[in-house]
């Protein structure tokens, strides 16, 4: 528990901090800016871009999902890798795509946002319906309905929990986001809350708009979690059967059709966006400054990954081990910054950096102490499933000879879960190399990652010179993609083995 204790600190500080530093004026300060007709107008936008992108996600999602697991559809494992592979794509890359071909305001970002997001709502929705018992589709079926029929009235309420969680997750994802926003103008709380912090030397209604923010994230992530983990039955015990594919026929074109526009848009506009400017701006790439944005991109993505990781080993051995009702808050405290977005994080770490801890203020420290605050949840999530995939026997065994806890910890049950916590450590890496918000605010000062690099030189239209880091950044999200296909290949799976290792990792 008090090795638990600094993860939980870490955590909560950003969030006790913003509170703080919101109410410091007084509370009839923080209602009347909570009050005012600007936090009215984000409310509106952000909720609208949000309710956009979640319903589209939901329903193409819903729809792509069903094709690629439930019909005989040519080369399906090839449209699952591409309606997945959107996930390699962050959202500021798809908003810089967008933004050279001058799409921008709401269009744009529900444009960008929409198609980067809708792998979370098709992947948990393809799980329901992989795992769901084909039976009652069957009896559907023998008693005269049509495969339309059978899909609204049988298979759509069984997967609803999952498109609807899906959905929550996007919203959550759309709430927090800040790069497509910011590139394409559109003004939702997160580019607000940047705004409010350039533009004043009062902090105030920074904080005051990031506590509303906060309490949306918050009021969404429980509403995820109460969907989470809904899943559908089999009728009965036995090995699990899968359906059996509907012939598409007539309705193959249209299905076709609507796939490949779905690719189109979601792969193709930001690939081809990326081509067209590097080769507009081939003569003028500057290697130096990339290779040195780089660098730095993996320096203080390794920090970040390494101090997160330590931090979680001890709360996730706990929620693994323990269940009792101290254990349980620790972990739910660790998660704090699942409701924090990294706008939000970066503003309380500079409050309290300036005020507590000048010497670490535009230093590579306090940018670390933000990536952990945002990324625990993860790496606390890797930590406590692989601890939990380790055989307690094995430590009971140690212990009946003679070792203490602490030698069985590290001598048995971190070797057992080393795997796994690499896992998470690398994933979290990932999320650190991609992270805009937070690293703009808190990087040392005249520091750049390929992330801020690109957002700066979008931000000045200069679309040649911000694509090659733009490329960078795509490459370098897609590796955990084609590390997955490798591995899965390698370990002769049978034929879907794709899609069954993404829907499991989508799930967890």
């Amino acid at each position: 528990m008090l090795a638990a204790l600094p993860a939980v600190v870490v955590a909560v500080l950003p969030l006790v901090y913003l509170v703080l530093r919101a109410t410091d004026q007084g509370w009839d300060v923080f209602w009347s800016i909570a009050a005012r007709s600007r936090t009215a107008e984000l409310t509106v936008n952000t909720v609208t871009l949000l309710a956009a992108v979640a319903v589209s996600a939901v329903v193409l999602g819903t729809a792509a999902a069903w094709a690629v697991t439930r019909t005989a559809l040519p080369l399906r494992r090839l449209w699952t890798v591409l309606l997945v592979l959107p996930l390699a794509v962050p959202s500021y890359v798809a908003g810089f795509a967008w933004l050279s071909m001058d799409v921008v305001g709401f269009p744009g970002a529900w444009l960008a946002l929409t198609t980067t997001n809708l792998p979370l709502v098709l992947l948990p929705v393809a799980a329901a319906l992989r795992s769901a018992d084909p039976a009652l589709e069957e009896v559907s079926r023998s008693l005269g309905h049509g495969p339309w029929q059978t899909f609204l009235k049988v298979t759509l309420p069984r997967i609803w929990p999952s498109a609807v969680a899906g959905g929550l997750l996007v919203a959550l994802y759309v709430l927090h986001d800040f790069g497509a926003v910011s590139l394409l103008r559109y003004e939702t709380f997160t580019l607000g809350i940047q705004t409010a912090y350039a533009g004043s030397f009062d902090r105030t209604p920074a904080a005051v708009i990031g506590v509303v923010l906060v309490v949306l994230a918050i009021l969404l992530a429980l509403a995820e979690a109460r969907m989470r983990g809904t899943t559908s039955a089999r009728l009965g015990p036995g090995v699990a059967r899968q359906a059996e594919p509907i012939r598409l026929r007539a309705a193959s074109v249209p299905v076709l059709l609507g796939l490949g526009a779905i690719v189109v848009v979601s792969l193709g506009a930001p690939f081809g966006a990326l081509v067209k400017w590097l080769g507009v701006g081939r003569t003028s790439i500057d290697t130096g400054a990339l290779v040195s944005t780089t660098a730095t991109t993996v320096q203080f993505a390794a920090f970040g990954a390494l101090a997160t990781i330590v931090l979680a080993v001890p709360v996730g051995f706990l929620a693994a081990r323990h269940s009792s009702r101290p254990v349980r808050a620790v972990e739910l405290a660790a998660y704090a910054g699942h409701a924090l977005p990294g706008i939000t994080v970066a503003l309380a770490l500079v409050f309290f950096g300036v005020r507590f801890a000048q010497p670490w203020y535009q230093q590579t420290p306090l940018l670390v102490l933000g990536y952990a605050a945002l990324f625990l949840p993860i790496a606390i999530s890797s930590v406590r499933t692989a601890v939990a995939s380790a055989p307690v026997g094995v430590e009971d065994v140690a212990r009946s000879l003679g070792r203490g806890r602490a030698r069985v910890f590290g001598t048995v049950t971190l070797p057992l879960a080393a795997p796994g916590i690499a896992a998470g450590a690398a994933l979290v890496f990932i999320t650190c190399a991609k992270e805009l918000p937070a690293t703009l605010l808190l990087r040392p000062t005249g520091a750049d990652t390929l992330a801020t690099a690109l957002w700066t030189k979008t931000g000045v239209s200069a679309f040649a010179e911000a694509a090659p880091y733009a490329a960078l950044l795509v490459a370098v999200s897609a590796v955990p993609a084609i590390l997955l296909e490798v591995s899965v290949f390698r370990s002769g799976r049978p034929e879907d083995a794709v899609l069954d290792s993404a829907t499991r990792g989508a799930q967890s």
